[in-house]
Parts: structure tokens; sequence; C-alpha cells
């Protein structure tokens, strides 16, 4: 079976009971849509976690991707000789930008391994996908963490609007990991193709308000923002089935991005 999970945000103890929950083997396949870590109480366990499996995948988040703009720059030994190109304004706003969006956590724990244990890390998230393509149960997926951009016909200036035609490989990180997309607007054709992604809480895309995962226009958003005391939510791919874990608590480290 073919499962995606998203924004586990560090809640360790909510993922293992969820991968309890769906029977999770080594038969199975798992794809996380980004944004393991940052917020919760544990995010450098549930990356260890993951890690250890083989058969489970990490799809790059935005939390992701700035967590590894500055911890390639914090595994790197200061010396007098490269603190210029180290520790410039750049990774100084970097750094500042991250502990705002809820890196504090991830960062303590980072800094607590050893310098063997923070290049593998390194060197995991670095290896991530921006996005995958997938086929399952006679339908087709794209697994991204924030969206494509906005569908064509959007009307925000200076975003990327995706276009069924073109290679998504032409869109911006920023596009995949920060743009949030169009939930009215459907963006492929084929009503057998389907959008899955995470970033967005979907309390704020259901009319109802409720942390469930949303269906509609082709959208499969799974992000039940447990960290934000709502659910941790396993899509299977091969029939569709959704399966929750309530959140044990609140417990956010930053603002809701």
């Amino acid at each position: 079976m073919i499962y995606v999970i998203a924004d586990i945000h560090g809640c360790y103890d909510e993922f293992r009971e969820l991968l309890g929950k769906i029977g999770f083997s080594d038969a199975d396949t798992l794809y996380v849509l980004g944004d393991a870590v940052d917020r919760g109480p544990e995010p450098i366990r549930v990356l260890r976690d993951l890690m250890t499996r083989p058969n489970a995948f990490l799809i790059c988040g935005n939390h992701e991707y700035m967590m590894l703009r500055v911890v390639k720059k914090l595994a790197v030994e200061i010396t007098e000789d490269n603190a210029a190109t180290q520790v410039g304004e750049d990774e100084l706003w970097d750094f500042t930008y991250w502990m705002k969006d809820g890196g504090g956590t991830t960062c303590r724990q980072f800094a607590e391994l050893s310098r063997e244990e923070q290049e593998d890390i390194i060197d995991y998230v670095g290896d991530a996908e921006l996005y995958v393509r997938i086929a399952a149960g006679g339908h087709r997926y794209v697994l991204v963490h924030a969206g494509l951009g906005n569908a064509a016909g959007g009307s925000r200036s200076g975003e990327s609007f995706f276009d069924e035609d073109s290679d998504i490989d032409s869109l911006t990180p920023a596009d995949l990991l920060m743009t949030r997309p169009d939930y009215g607007r459907r963006y492929f054709r084929d009503p057998d193709t389907f959008l899955v992604t995470g970033h967005t809480p979907t309390v704020n895309i259901r009319a109802d308000r409720q942390p469930l995962v949303y269906e509609e226009n082709g959208h499969i958003a799974i992000d039940c923002g447990c960290v934000f005391g709502g659910r941790l939510a396993a899509l299977r791919l091969d029939d569709g089935a959704v399966f929750y874990v309530d959140a044990k608590e609140e417990d956010t480290d930053g603002t809701a991005e």
C-alpha cells in the first residue's frame, strides 16, 4: 500500500501512533509531503525515524528548505579564515526568519548531534525531491508540499501560473514549497489526476473548519494541523482511505505558515 502524510512538524508520538494505526510495514511505501520539522517537540527524532526507513520518502517542504539553508552553515566549524563567508548578513536573515517561523526546537536538537549525525541529516534533507508523480489505484497523483503555483487564469501578479501543458520543472522552489494553490480551480483536465498537498491546514480550506482532509476540484489537501491541536492524517492512495490520529496537545513554536 502507498500512504501519504504531510506536515508532521515534530509530532513524533502522533506520527508513530498513525503508523501503527495503518499497520505500516516493510511492504508499504510512505511519502511525507514536507514540513517534518519545526514547531513541534521532536523534529529531529521524526527525521531520524524516516532516515531508517528505506520505504519512506521525504518530499521537501518550506521548513526543510529553511532548515537546510541554516544548518549547512552550522555544521561547518567557524574559523577566522572562513567567518566572513559563513556568517554574513544573508545568513543572519535566514537564521532570523527560520527562528520566527518555528525553527528553534529543530535548531537546538540539531546542535546537540555529533558532526557525523549532522552531516547525515543534511545529506538526507538535501536529497529530498520537490515533487513526485505516482500512479495508484487507477488514479494519477502529483505529490508536492504546497502546490504548483496558481492555476492558469489567476490574477495575482508576480506569481507563476501552472499550465498543465508545461513542465512542472519550470516552476520555482517558491511555487512548489510556499505558494498556496487555488483550491477553487482544477489543475488537471483528467478527472483521474489529483494534486495532493500539505502546507495549508485544512481548517483554512474547508467550509466547516474541521481538521479533516479536503477533497474538491481535483485537490486533496491533507495537512490537518496536528501541531496546532488538530489531527495527523494518512491518505492511502490505493483506495483513497484516510486515517487520523488526534493531536496530543497543541505545541507550536512560530507562526502558522
